[in-house]
C-alpha cells in the first residue's frame, strides 16, 4: 500500500472508531438515563470498552493520522430527530453498525485480528438494538 493511502485508511479507521464510540455513548446514556435500564446500560458500556480494546493499541497511529482540518464531510450537519427517541436510538445504533462494518472491513487490510474483534461487536451491538427497540415501541 502507497504510503499517502496508508495514511488515508489510518484517517478512516480513526473517524470510523470515533464514530462506533461515540454513538455507544449515546446509546449507554440512553438506556441509563432515559429508560432506565442498568442491564442495557452496563452492556453498552462494557460493548464500548470492547472498541477500545481493540483499538487500544493502535491509538498513537489513528491519533498521528487524524485529519479533522482536511475532512471534507465534516461541515455536514446531520438531519435532526424529528420523530423522537426511537429515531435517535435507531440512528446511533445505525452510525454504530456502519462504523463497526468499515472497521471490519479494512481491518481485514491492516490488523486481520482486529477485524475479527470487530465483527463480533459488531453483531452484539445488532443484538442490544432489537432489545433497546422493543422498550421504545
Amino acid at each position: 500500500m502507497a504510503v499517502k493511502t496508508e495514511a488515508r485508511v489510518w484517517r478512516l479507521l480513526d473517524a470510523n472508531a470515533n464514530r462506533a464510540r461515540e454513538g455507544l455513548r449515546v446509546l449507554e446514556d440512553t438506556a441509563r438515563f432515559v429508560l432506565e435500564r442498568k442491564e442495557a446500560s452496563t452492556a453498552l458500556r462494557q460493548l464500548r470498552h470492547e472498541l477500545d480494546s481493540i483499538v487500544r493499541e493502535q491509538y498513537p497511529v489513528l491519533l498521528k493520522h487524524r485529519g479533522v482540518e482536511k475532512d471534507p464531510g465534516r461541515k455536514n450537519s446531520s438531519a435532526p430527530h424529528t420523530t423522537g427517541l426511537s429515531a435517535l436510538v435507531a440512528a446511533n445504533f445505525k452510525r454504530c453498525e456502519e462504523a463497526l462494518r468499515v472497521l471490519e472491513e479494512y481491518g481485514r487490510v491492516v490488523a486481520p485480528g482486529a477485524a475479527q474483534q470487530a465483527q463480533a461487536l459488531r453483531f452484539k451491538v445488532y443484538q442490544w438494538e432489537k432489545r433497546l427497540q422493543k422498550d421504545l415501541s
